[in-house]
């Protein structure tokens, strides 16, 4: 016994493993439960009580060499796979792709961008507001439709509070404060209560722009929404003002561009005219320079609002405003640059 011992002992010191399997294949063949140091251990129980004191001494010895050497082995192997990578360091690094802006977001930034070269300022107010400067204010009459649930979300009634459903009390809360020049844009989110389809929903995105000062024309009004049509969509979009009404503004004008999902031949979108209206515009009427204390025989002004959405749809020929909304990342993603 003591000769198989000794014999081990020089197989487990000349023992070298250099991966996983071999270092298994020595834990089976030593110390696990069925392993020659154990068989032996089970052999030494019917030995004589003087060869158990001489011969346990050596057995100890090699289950001690057998667990020191597994154990080296083992950090041996780990330290090597550690080290040595699969990965080829001389290959470029994957982009970090935390994400992107959204659709409305870029288009909002660009409009920005696109008045603010004209000197425009932008400018915020609340989107709960009250019947002044969401209505009257805007020379709104009493009985107008706009006034009524169908169109307006109301939060409280006596005095009345709503979800704004345009940025344009921002635009009263500007007159209010600053006296002419005044030359600004107001984008934000407002709401109205119309039923969602692919051309509407019952919140969106507006920017809004004013500009009043002395001898301010409908000229000055067309020369700046046809350069930004030209800016948005490019030199070649067609443009049309068509006579409209609004109760803040006369006259009145709203304003179309060919269609860029069909280039005009007709779909949904454009209601299959070939025509999709972006803005409405006119100048500001002198009821809303009145009730802002502003003389309107000596300031002139113009407005107009348009919303992000329809921008968004066209830039990006995208036919239904849903999407818009509903966060899937199959759609977002795909807008990775800045138009």
């Amino acid at each position: 016994m003591e000769e198989r011992i000794q014999k081990l002992l020089a197989e487990v010191q000349a023992f070298n493993a250099q991966t996983k399997d071999a270092l298994e294949a020595f834990r089976l063949k030593f110390i696990s439960r069925k392993g020659a140091v154990t068989e032996l251990f089970e052999e030494l129980k019917k030995v004589s009580v003087e060869e158990k004191k001489r011969l346990g001494k050596v057995l100890n010895e090699l289950k001690q060499s057998a667990e020191a050497k597994f154990s080296s082995l083992q950090e041996n192997i780990d330290n090597n796979t550690s080290s040595s990578s699969d990965i080829d360091l001389t290959l470029p690094p994957v982009p970090n792709k935390v994400g992107n802006l959204h659709p409305l977001t870029l288009v909002k930034n660009r409009i920005i961008e696109i008045f603010e070269r004209l000197g425009f300022n932008v400018a915020d107010g609340p989107e709960i507001e009250d019947d002044w400067h969401n209505f009257s204010a805007l020379n709104f009459p009493d009985n107008h439709p706009a006034r009524e649930m169908q169109d307006t979300f109301f939060i409280e009634k006596n005095p009345d509070l709503l979800l704004r459903t345009h940025t344009s009390n921002v635009q009263i809360r500007l007159l209010e404060k600053q006296k002419p020049p005044v030359r600004a844009i107001m984008p934000g989110r407002v709401y109205r209560n119309e039923a969602i389809s692919a051309r509407a929903h019952c919140f969106f995105h507006q920017v809004e722009g004013l500009y009043v000062d002395k001898n301010v024309g409908f000229a000055d009004l067309k020369q700046t929404l046809y350069h930004f049509a030209k800016e948005m969509y490019g030199k070649d979009v067609k443009i049309r003002f068509r006579p409209s009404f609004f109760p803040f503004t006369e006259p009145s004008a709203e304003i179309d561009i060919t269609c860029l999902i069909c280039k005009g031949k007709g779909c949904n979108v454009c209601k299959h005219s070939g025509w999709v209206e972006i803005a409405g515009s006119g100048m500001v009427h002198p009821n809303v320079l009145k009730n802002c204390g502003i003389d309107p025989e000596e300031y002139t002004g113009f407005a107009f609002g348009m919303g992000i959405e329809r921008v968004t749809m066209l830039k990006y020929q995208v036919n239904d405003l849903r999407l818009y909304s509903e966060n899937d990342i199959r759609f977002l993603k795909q807008f990775q640059t800045v138009i």
